[in-house]
């Protein structure tokens, strides 16, 4: 190849990454555009507010059940069946 080939070559591949990297504008919203994305933001807040309620109840569940677990005598939780004990550590 010759030089002219090569630079021409590289020049369209310089235009061609340029022109992908133009950003497109945002599209200008209207009234009722507006409105429906704050009607599904709010709704999506709302969303995720019972979703952080429930999770902090499940939570507090877990945690009681655990605090009573341990007030009967501190045993540990049953191992799996099938698990096999845990390794005592060598003495030396």
């Amino acid at each position: 190849m010759n030089r002219a080939t090569l630079l021409a070559a590289a020049l369209v591949l310089g235009l061609g990454a340029g022109i992908a990297n133009a950003k497109i504008p945002a599209p200008v919203m209207d009234d009722a555009a507006k409105a429906k994305a704050e009607e599904a933001k709010a709704k999506a807040a709302d969303a995720a507010k019972k979703d952080a309620e429930l999770l902090a109840k499940s939570q507090d569940r877990v945690a009681e059940r655990y605090k009573k677990g341990q007030g009967k005598g501190g045993k540990a939780a049953p191992a799996a069946k099938g698990a096999k004990p845990a390794a005592a550590p060598a003495k030396k």
